[in-house]
Order: C-alpha cells, then sequence, then structure tokens
C-alpha cells in the first residue's frame, strides 16, 4: 500500500504523541522548602498526639487552604479521633516510671489525634485519595527524629500535587489525606475510611510514604500491581529520564524482594477491597534513625519522584474512568 507524505508525517506525529509526555511543571524550590520545614527540629518529630504532631496539623492546614481545597469532614479540614492505649503499647509510646513486668500498674491512656483532609472535585463522583502520613517518632534518648524522608516527603508532596491539579480538570475528586499515627499502626487512615460517608465511590488509593531517599540506583517503586494488575498500563506510560519506576515489593511468595503490602497506610484500604498504589523507595541506612534528615535527602530524586507520581495520577485518573 502506498502512503502519501501527509499520511506518513501524520502517523509520525501520532506515534510521538503516544510515547512521550508534556513535561511536568512543579514549584521544585517550594517543594524543598516544605519538606525542609517539616523536618525541621522546631516539631520535634511530629509524634502522635505530642506538641511538634499538632504543630505540623496547623502547618498542612494552612497549606490546604492557601491552596483553595475544599473540606471533606464537617466543613472543616480537620478530622479528629482518638484511641486508648493499654499495657505494654501504651508504656512504649506514653511511658511511666518502674512499670511492672507484666505491665499491671501502667494506666490506660487515651489520646488525641488528627488526620488533615481536602479535596480537588472531579467531574465524576468517584474519588482517587492520595494519602501520605505526616508523624514520625519523636524525641527519643534525647534524639530527634525528624523523619525528613519518612514522611515528611510525602507529607510535602501532597501539597505540589495538589497545586499542579488545582487548575487541572479531573475525572475524579482528588482527596489528599495527610494522616496521622501511621508509625503507631494506621490508626489515623484506618478512622478515615471507617468514618468517610462516600467511601464506596472510592476507586483508589494512592499512598506515598518515603519518596526522597536513593543511596544507589535512582529508584522509585510502585507496589501494588501484584494485586491490581489492570493498573499496570497506565504506569507503564509514565516517563522520566532521570529514575526508574519499578513495580514490585507485593508478592508475598517471593524470595527476591521484601513483601510491601502491609507495610503503610494503603493496606488499610487493601483490605477494604479498595486497589491500591503504594510509592516508595527501598529502606535505607536512615529509616528509623535519627539521621533521616533534609540533609540526608536526594533532592533531584525527590524532585523527579514528585514529578512521576503526578504523570501516574493523570494515568490512573483517565484509566479508571474509562
Amino acid at each position: 500500500m502506498k502512503l502519501n507524505l501527509f499520511s506518513v508525517v501524520t502517523f509520525l506525529i501520532l506515534l510521538g504523541s503516544c510515547n512521550t509526555h508534556e513535561p511536568i511543571e512543579i514549584d521544585s524550590q517550594k517543594l524543598l522548602e516544605t519538606i525542609k520545614m517539616l523536618s525541621d527540629d522546631a516539631l520535634e518529630g511530629r509524634a502522635f498526639s505530642k506538641p511538634g504532631n499538632q504543630r505540623t496539623q496547623n502547618i498542612i492546614i494552612k497549606k490546604f487552604t492557601e491552596l483553595g481545597l475544599e473540606t471533606v469532614v464537617d466543613n472543616s479540614f480537620y478530622q479528629e479521633f482518638s484511641h486508648t492505649f493499654k499495657g505494654k503499647i501504651r508504656q512504649e509510646i506514653f511511658p511511666v516510671k518502674n512499670p511492672k513486668e507484666d505491665f499491671s500498674n501502667v494506666p490506660d491512656t487515651i489520646a488525641k489525634g488528627a488526620n488533615i483532609i481536602g479535596m480537588l472535585k472531579g467531574e465524576t463522583g468517584k474519588s482517587i485519595v492520595i494519602t501520605a502520613h505526616y508523624d514520625h517518632l519523636g524525641i527519643r534518648d534525647g534524639k530527634i527524629y525528624n523523619g525528613a524522608d519518612d514522611n515528611a516527603s510525602g507529607t510535602a508532596a501532597l501539597f505540589a500535587i495538589a497545586e499542579y491539579f488545582k487548575n487541572k480538570p479531573t475525572k475524579h475528586n482528588l482527596i489528599f489525606a495527610a494522616v496521622d499515627a501511621e508509625e503507631i499502626g494506621s490508626l489515623g487512615a484506618e478512622y478515615f475510611l471507617k468514618n468517610y460517608q462516600d467511601a464506596s465511590n472510592i476507586n483508589l488509593n494512592i499512598n506515598l510514604d518515603m519518596i526522597a531517599h536513593s543511596d544507589y540506583d535512582p529508584e522509585l517503586f510502585a507496589c501494588g500491581l501484584f494485586y491490581y494488575p489492570n493498573l499496570r498500563k497506565p504506569l507503564e506510560r509514565v516517563k522520566s529520564d532521570k529514575i526508574k519506576l519499578l513495580f514490585g515489593h507485593d508478592d508475598p511468595d517471593s524470595k527476591e524482594q521484601s513483601d510491601w503490602t502491609s507495610s503503610s497506610d494503603h493496606r488499610v484500604f487493601h483490605r477494604a477491597k479498595i486497589p491500591f498504589i503504594y510509592f516508595g523507595v527501598e529502606d535505607h541506612k536512615d529509616y528509623h534513625r535519627d539521621t533521616d534528615t533534609y540533609g540526608s535527602i536526594n533532592p533531584e530524586f525527590y524532585i523527579e519522584a514528585v514529578k512521576v507520581i503526578i504523570q501516574s495520577v493523570e494515568n490512573l485518573d483517565a484509566h479508571l474512568s474509562k
């Protein structure tokens, strides 16, 4: 069959458009300033129910307000919850002096936390919930555990993603959930999902936890395709010349990789049979140590990881709307 020049040129343009993506533009400087602020000593490691954690809540509320997000719960960004801690777990989180071996002298403690939740409305009633926990380990033995990668990185990324999409129409509502108490059992994510009245319309959870640290190869993992293979194609279309988006860490029978299926807040959605994609990096030498500071992250990797995640959100939003 003969093709005229116009047909050939048109074909090449269409072919190119299928394999490229418009460059993602974000305010990289603001992103880095935000992760630095969230991992500052002034927030004292953001431990659940501690003053530094509560100051972090105020920062997130201010950011959501500035972004013009809509409220989701009771006309407020703030979703408070409480939890009763008993025995050994109570002693680990709220220690008392001279506990007995059976912890019988350790009183129950009720502590309060809060999720901070905002939304950009889409064109349908369906939602994608983008989660990132903002709590960390606090102060231990006099050392501040600032948690720059874990998980100031995911929290700061929420703002950059919301900034990108606030003037771009999406099919789904994008719900941005900065959740509390992940480090002690995903209590915040669990409370959100249990009490969110429109949970039946959640099509996907995208969870961000530790996305700023790359010791060796610049690799970001998208976990969840073992369970939800229908989400593979939109992620395969994500393009980056600077980092590798890899799939894995979700096969419980794998002998080569650890299984991250229950490693962060996405586990709550998975248990509720809501599909998830979890973005994260391999554990590293600073994980859950006081050396997880702003100075230990890889800024260039982090900026590109956020851009890759934004591409992923775009592709998944379109894919799940078909």
